[in-house]
């Protein structure tokens, strides 16, 4: 059975640009490649100092960090970042005195195990030469590095891969030593920016520990700083668990270190799909495999004793439940909970649309995942960042006789409403979620959206 709500999905595009002639982008989600400031201070005791112009470290921070499930900045993160807040002299007469400026003062004032300096627009413009000023710092054995992010290269993803680059590189270093078995590197979501982050990583670092791995899994509050990014290099291998961010840094350790790397493109929620996920692991790294059978059966029942309860509820009130779904937002969550929908619940995808444009290489891959959704289900999946086109698609989609339930942001609240469906914010920007600890991978995070689906479903029609 082939199952899709984009049959018109060309026509449909091409009405909305007939509605929208413009090359602005109307609500964005995501933010300019300094954005990935906050990959640095998602490591314990890393600063950022950014050489930028006045409000751009704040802007980047504001809505990612704060509009965001309200997050917080951390130990390196919000008012404590230092930023050279650059002007029209700097514009004239180059900035690259006020960063040496900058950076000495920080060296003075915070204390940190790394700090990475971040370029915005106006210093990658005007050809600051930071990397001659960070230079003669590394050369004091001081511990610092740069990445040049200014906006025009990209979004925070790509500035996430510029920034990750810059630490291995200028900071982990070459190494051609002996590999530890057993150890793996682990890349996938992207800090912040994916809401729900800390607490997924710390489900992915759990589980994988489960199987008998030991995990460098390199941010949040699970990672051991700088000492974990010191031992990349002795991996047996990495793990890209992402539909593509993380694979440029994975093959450049492939060909740094001589590491291979396991890609797997659907980060895992429920028991089916965690399961098979650690199996693939365990096989790849060659350990122990009844040690890991006896730990994803463990999980396994305790998961589905859970869902014991659930099915009573689920059985009596299936009548009044959504039976169609649509998912907005970016690649990794996007496919994670489509799969989940639809193997684990039997929910109808609708639509299902991609906001962090993801580089065009790796597109085809991302198609193929949900053409592949489940062995009798097949679904398109289309790519877009302007929200007004997205909301256009989403009036269209035909979700049948029942409230839909719409899988997105604070900018899908409205349409929502105007559907007369359900929302489930998952992503940025969430300004109707508080996140703490929070997650929605692996088994036990899949009971927490399970929990978050189904109290919305039920709360809004009380």
């Amino acid at each position: 059975m082939s199952i899709s709500g984009t049959k018109d999905t060309d026509k449909d595009f091409g009405e909305c640009e007939k509605l929208k002639k413009t090359n602005s982008i109307e609500q964005v989600r995501y933010g300019c490649a300094l954005g990935a400031i906050h990959s640095a201070f998602a490591i314990p005791r890393v600063i950022p100092i950014t050489h930028c112009g006045p409000g751009c470290a704040q802007k980047q921070v504001t809505s990612i960090s704060f509009n965001n499930g309200f997050q917080g900045g951390g130990y390196g993160g919000g008012a404590v970042i230092p930023s050279t807040n650059i002007n029209e002299k700097e514009v004239v007469f180059g900035g690259e005195n006020r960063l040496r400026e900058l950076i000495e003062a920080t060296f003075k004032i915070l204390k940190a195990d790394l700090f990475v300096v971040m370029t915005g627009c106006i210093p990658d413009t005007v050809g600051d030469d930071v990397r001659a000023v960070v230079g003669e710092f590394q050369k004091k054995g001081l511990p610092i590095v740069y990445a040049e992010t200014g906006g025009f290269k990209g979004n925070n993803f790509t500035g996430h891969e510029l920034v990750t680059r810059a630490i291995i590189d200028q900071y982990v270093g070459d190494y051609d030593g002996p590999k530890e078995k057993g150890v793996v590197n682990v890349w996938s979501l992207l800090p912040y920016h994916n809401t729900f982050w800390k607490g997924d990583l710390t489900e992915i670092k759990r589980i994988l520990e489960g199987v008998g791995l030991k995990v460098n899994i390199l941010f949040g509050n699970k990672s051991d700083g700088v000492s974990e990014w010191k031992n990349i290099k002795k991996a047996q291998f990495n793990l890209v668990l992402s539909p593509w961010l993380g694979l440029q840094t994975a093959e450049h350790l492939k060909e740094k270190y001589g590491q291979p790397y396991l890609h797997i493109p659907v980060i895992p929620i429920g028991a089916k799909e965690t399961s098979s996920f650690l199996r693939k692991v365990v096989d790849f790294a060659g350990i122990d495999k009844e040690r890991a059978e006896r730990f994803i059966e463990q999980e396994r029942k305790e998961y589905y004793n859970y869902l014991e309860g659930f099915s009573d509820f689920y059985a009596e009130y299936f009548w009044g439940l959504p039976a169609k779904f649509a998912v907005i937002g970016d690649s990794a969550y996007n496919l994670a909970i489509t799969k989940f929908l639809v193997n684990q619940l039997g929910v109808i995808p609708a639509r299902q649309i991609i906001t962090d444009n993801p580089p065009e290489k790796y597109r085809k891959l991302i198609v193929e995942e949900y053409r592949n959704i489940a062995e009798d289900v097949s679904t398109e999946v289309e790519f877009e960042e302007d929200s007004y086109i997205i909301h256009e698609k989403i009036r269209k989609t035909d979700f049948g006789n029942k409230p839909p339930i719409i899988f997105g942001t604070t900018w899908e609240r409205d349409l929502a409403k105007e559907l007369k469906g359900h929302i489930v914010e998952i992503g940025f920007p969430a300004s109707y979620e508080v996140v703490i600890s929070k997650s929605y991978v692996g088994y036990r995070g899949a009971l927490t959206l399970l929990e978050k689906i189904y109290t919305t479903t039920v709360s809004a029609s009380a």
